[in-house]
C-alpha cells in the first residue's frame, strides 16, 4: 500500500453479540484459508489415484495453490486501496467459495490445478485482512486478546488440515475436502458483512502498477514452483531448478529496483526502512520456516519409519493445540503490559527445548516420548505469534496496516515453504550418509549381523528376503538419525533466534496498543 494513502476513518470498536460474531466469522474464514494449503497434503495420493496421473502430477495441486496464494497475498495493500477492505474481504470468501466447489467437480488433473490457482488467487487476500478486521473491532487495550483469536486459528489449522483430509478421504471422498468450505464460507461471508459493510471507507481511485505486478508473478512464481519442484527434480543438478533460480533472482532485483523508485508501488517495500517490521518479520518468518518443516517431518518419519497409521500419527500430533488455545488468551491480555520480546524469547526457548527432546528419539522411542514434546510445543506456540506480530504492527499508522499486515504474511509463507522443502530435503540427504555408514558395518566380520542373517535363515528366509529385512532395519536406522540430527539443528536455530527479537524496539506502551487503532 502506497505511504501516500489517506487514513481511513478509526471505526469505533464492536461490543457484545457484534463483537463475538464479528470474531466467529474472521476466525472461521481464517481458519478455512489456513486448513485449505495443508489439508490436500494427504490426499494426493488419493486424487493422483483418481484421476488417473502420478503422485508426483498429483502434487501440482498443492503447488498451484502455493504459487497463487503467494503471488495474490501481497497485493493486499493495495487491493484494499482499490476496493476497500470489508469488501474486498466478503468478496474474496465468495470466490474462495465458488473455488473451492469447482475444485470438488474438477473431473482431470488439469481442471483442478486451474481451479486450485483461482482458488490461490482470491485467498490471498482473506488472511491479512481478517487480521486487521479483527484488530479494528477491538478496543486499543485489548488489541493482544485480538491477535490471540487470530493466532489460535492460523497456528491450529495446519495441524488439524493433515487430520481432516486423512478422515475425509478415508471415508468420504476427496471432493469433500474442498465441499466443506462452502457452508463455512457463506456462514463467514454472510456475518462479516452484515456486521462490517457500514465501517468501509470505500474504494479509491488508485493507479494500477502493471510493471511492479508483472515483475511479482514473474519472481514469486518462479521461486515458488523452484521450491516445491526442488526435491522431486534434484535441485540444481536439474536445468530446470536452475533456470527458475535465475528467473526468481534476476525479477527480484528489477521488482526491488522498480518499486522502490515507483510513486504508487503495488507493494510498498519502504516498510523494511522500520526496524520493528523488518527485524520482527525476519524472526517471525525464519521461526515459521523451522518450525513448519518440522510439522511436516514428524508424520513422514512416523508414518514411514516408525510403523505409524495417518490417524495414529494424528493423534500423536493434533495435542499441540491442547496448551495453544489454553495459553494464548493470557499472553495476548499480557501482551500490554510484558515486554513483547519477552514473550518471544519463551516461544524461541520452548521450541529449542521441544526440538532438543525429538533430538533424543531413537527406533524404540513410545507414543508417551512423542507425545510429551507435542505437548510442551503447543504452549511455545501461544508465545509465538503474537508478541512478534505486535512488534511488526508497532508505531505504524492504521492506513498502513493491510500493507504490512499483507507483506509479513507474504515473507512467512514464502518461508514455511522454503522449510518444509529445505527441512524435507536435508531429511533424505542425511539418511542416504547415514545409511552408507550403517550399511559399512553389516559385513561378515561383524557378530551381530552374520547372528541376525542366520536367524533370519533359521525363521525360514532366503538370503535375498534376508538381506532386503537387515536393509529395511537399517533404513529405519538411518532416517531416524536424519530426523533427529535435523531436530538438533533446528533447535540450535531457535536459540540464534532470540538474538534478532532483541534488535527490536517496539514501542513501550506495548506494541499491541499500537495495532490497537487498525483499520
Amino acid at each position: 500500500m502506497s505511504s501516500s494513502a489517506s487514513a481511513a476513518p478509526a471505526a469505533a470498536p464492536l461490543h457484545g453479540t457484534q463483537l463475538v460474531l464479528g470474531t466467529v466469522a474472521l476466525s472461521l474464514a481464517t481458519f478455512m484459508n489456513v486448513l485449505d494449503s495443508s489439508i490436500a497434503n494427504v490426499s494426493i495420493p488419493a486424487i493422483a489415484g483418481d484421476l488417473g496421473v502420478s503422485p508426483s502430477q498429483g502434487t501440482w495441486v498443492i503447488t498451484s495453490f502455493a504459487v497463487a496464494n503467494a503471488i495474490s497475498v501481497p497485493l493486499t495493500g493495495w487491493l484494499t486501496q482499490r476496493f476497500g477492505q470489508v469488501r474486498l474481504f466478503a468478496a474474496s470468501v465468495l470466490l474462495f467459495v465458488l473455488a473451492s466447489w469447482l475444485c470438488g467437480l474438477a473431473p482431470n488433473i488439469g481442471t483442478l490445478i486451474f481451479f486450485r490457482v483461482l482458488q490461490g488467487l482470491v485467498a490471498g487476500p482473506m488472511i491479512p485482512l481478517s487480521q486487521t478486521l479483527l484488530l479494528a473491532s477491538y478496543p486499543r487495550a485489548k488489541a493482544g486478546s485480538a491477535m490471540a483469536m487470530w493466532a489460535m486459528t492460523v497456528l491450529v489449522a495446519p495441524v488439524v488440515g493433515p487430520l481432516l483430509g486423512g478422515w475425509i478421504t478415508d471415508n468420504i471422498s476427496w471432493p469433500w475436502i474442498f465441499y466443506i468450505n462452502v457452508p463455512v464460507g457463506l456462514v463467514a461471508a454472510g456475518i462479516t458483512w452484515s456486521i462490517y459493510r457500514k465501517r468501509d471507507p470505500g474504494p479509491r481511485r488508485v493507479p494500477l502498477d502493471f510493471v511492479g505486478l508483472g515483475l511479482l508473478v514473474l519472481w514469486v512464481g518462479a521461486l515458488q514452483i523452484m521450491i516445491d519442484k526442488g526435491k522431486e527434480l534434484d535441485w540444481f543438478a536439474s536445468g530446470q531448478i536452475v533456470t527458475l533460480a535465475v528467473v526468481a533472482g534476476v525479477g527480484f532485483l528489477f521488482f526491488l529496483a522498480w518499486e522502490l523508485t515507483e510513486p504508487h508501488p503495488i507493494v510498498d517495500l519502504r516498510l523494511f526502512a522500520k526496524r520493528n517490521f523488518l527485524m520482527a518479520t525476519v524472526a517471525l518468518s525464519v521461526a515459521y520456516g523451522v518450525f513448519f518443516g518440522n510439522v511436516v517431518l514428524m508424520p513422514l518419519w512416523l508414518q514411514q519409519y516408525m510403523g505409524y497409521t495417518a490417524s495414529l500419527a494424528g493423534m500423536a500430533l493434533a495435542p499441540v493445540g491442547v496448551f495453544a488455545i489454553m495459553l494464548s488468551p493470557w499472553v495476548g491480555k499480557n501482551i500490554g503490559r510484558i515486554d513483547p520480546r519477552r514473550l518471544a524469547t519463551v516461544a524461541f526457548i520452548g521450541f529449542a527445548v521441544v526440538l532438543w527432546m525429538r533430538s533424543r528419539f531413537n527406533v524404540q522411542a513410545e507414543f508417551s516420548d512423542v507425545l510429551i514434546p507435542t505437548l510442551l510445543q503447543g504452549a511455545a506456540m501461544a508465545f509465538f505469534f503474537i508478541p512478534l506480530q505486535a512488534i511488526i504492527f508497532s508505531g505504524l499508522t492504521p492506513d498502513r496496516m493491510p500493507a504490512a499486515a499483507g507483506l509479513s504474511n507474504f515473507v512467512r509463507i514464502t518461508a514455511g515453504a522454503f522449510g518444509t522443502s529445505i527441512i524435507t530435503t536435508a531429511w533424505e540427504s542425511r539418511a542416504v550418509m547415514h545409511h552408507a555408514h550403517l550399511a559399512e558395518t553389516v559385513n561378515r566380520s561383524n557378530d551381530a549381523a552374520t547372528q541376525t542373517m542366520s536367524q533370519l535363515g533359521v525363521a525360514g528366509f532366503g538370503p535375498e528376503q534376508a538381506m532386503a529385512m537387515v536393509n529395511r532395519l537399517i533404513d529405519q536406522q538411518a532416517y531416524t538419525l536424519a530426523a533427529t540430527d535435523l531436530f538438533y539443528l533446528s533447535a540450535l536455530l531457535f536459540l540464534v533466534l532470540v538474538s534478532l527479537v532483541w534488535m527490536t524496539r517496539p514501542a513501550k506502551s506495548g506494541a499491541a496498543a499500537d495495532a490497537g487503532g487498525a483499520h
